[in-house]
């Protein structure tokens, strides 16, 4: 099994802290675009939509035809900055900018992952 990369609540804290405070330190993007990845992998587990966060992380989630090759049939692709507005419910759903390809890759019920606004 994988080890989890979820933030105790402290650790999380300070990394919105400094992210809200206009901090862009590549460690801050990393950390909470691999802990709000895991959210969104608890909240919607699956394997029919690869998440892709370059340059950090990529998972894939929704139940349904299981990916094991290639490219899978649905794909959603963004910035960190922009997968942690939208997670943190700083943005919705159509108004982040992303690639999105397949019949499967509208997760806007989703989110925000986080009862937070900032």
């Amino acid at each position: 099994m994988a080890r989890s990369r979820r933030l105790d609540p402290g650790q999380w804290a300070a990394v919105c802290a400094r992210l809200d405070a206009g901090g862009t330190d590549r460690a801050d993007l990393k950390a909470a675009t691999w802990h709000l990845l895991e959210l969104l992998v608890e909240k919607a587990p699956g394997n029919s939509v690869e998440v892709r966060i370059p340059p950090f992380a990529a998972v894939q989630v929704v139940s349904g035809s299981t990916h094991r090759r290639g490219t899978p049939p649905a794909v959603i692709e963004m910035d960190a900055a922009t997968w942690i507005a939208l997670a943190r419910g700083a943005v919705t759903w159509g108004e982040a900018p992303m690639s999105v390809s397949g019949e499967r890759s509208d997760l806007s019920h989703l989110f925000p992952l986080v009862a937070e606004a900032v």
